[in-house]
């Protein structure tokens, strides 16, 4: 099988990694709050756009691939953060099977 040819030049954009963190909201449950980890550089590449009529009016949903270099720490639940956009990390998979970059299959969030 033969490798991808990943260009680590490609990765541009500076992404910050958040993971979730419980903080105790004071009335005996807990708010989860994102905190940071890392800054990486990453390539960002939208894939799906999707509508919906939900409850009073129209929901969208944004899909992205994002390749990033692998990382023994990078886990599902976490997010990447451009700014005031932020990518929900959905799943990650070995994008060539080197162990040197990962593919996360992130959503969009909004609102």
């Amino acid at each position: 099988m033969a490798l991808l040819d990943i260009d680590a030049g490609r990765l541009t954009a500076r992404l910050v990694l958040e993971a979730p963190a419980a903080e105790e909201d004071g009335q005996g449950g807990a708010d989860v709050t994102f905190v940071e980890m890392a800054r990486v550089w990453a390539l960002v590449e939208p894939k799906t756009f999707a509508e919906e009529i939900k409850g009073p009016g129209l929901v969208s949903e944004v899909t992205h691939q994002v390749t990033l270099r692998a990382r023994s720490d990078l886990r599902p639940g976490q997010r990447l953060r451009k700014g005031a956009r932020v990518f929900a990390i959905l799943a990650l998979r070995d994008l060539d099977e080197t162990g040197r970059f990962v593919l996360a299959l992130c959503r969009e969030v909004t609102g």
